[in-house]
């Protein structure tokens, strides 16, 4: 079997391999690309009333409780909390995926929101998939396959050049008499 059949038939069984976890990981990246401007993706920041923090986490954790319907009744329901003091806020990030924001000088909830980028991101690192399993078992592999199609692919486009160029050079010589 000559070296371009194999890379062509190398080429087009990667690709069904790669096919579905690839789309994930394009889908999923466009969404994230976006994610600030698609308020869906993630809720747009609001402004606090200062930009001087003076509210503790016990206040943060009360005005997300006074939210109807998240039943966040203790720490262990957050995710995370992002400090914003430039923009006056935090937002607390809970286990449901809402985020709430909270101004940080009055303890006002600024805006209760579904936050779907950390979902968005799980899926497109693997990791929504089995943790390490969906990461290494299966999108670390579809990259290195990628990476073999990236080559295979570079080669297919690069060899009619190569073609073309040996052939314009055997014909030069013949024409010369070489």
């Amino acid at each position: 079997m000559s070296a371009n059949l194999l890379v062509r038939r190398l080429h087009y069984w990667a690709t069904a391999f790669v096919a579905l976890p690839m789309l994930v990981v394009i889908v999923t990246g466009v969404l994230l690309q976006v994610k600030k401007q698609v308020p869906w993706v993630q809720p747009p920041e609001r402004r606090g009333s200062a930009t001087e923090p003076t509210l503790g986490f016990e206040a943060l954790l009360t005005a997300v409780r006074s939210q109807p319907g998240l039943e966040a009744t203790a720490w262990e329901d957050v995710r995370r909390v992002d400090a914003r003091p430039s923009r006056g806020m935090a937002k607390v990030v809970l286990d449901s995926g809402h985020e709430v924001q909270v101004d940080l000088a009055t303890g006002a909830v600024l805006q209760t929101a579904m936050r779907r980028s950390d979902l968005i991101e799980s899926l497109h690192d693997g990791s929504f998939f089995g943790g390490d399993v969906g990461r290494f078992g299966v999108f670390l592999p579809t990259a290195l396959v990628l990476l073999g199609m990236w080559c295979t692919g570079l080669w297919m486009f690069a060899l009619p050049f190569v073609v073309r160029r040996r052939r314009a050079a055997r014909a030069a010589r013949v024409a010369s008499g070489g």
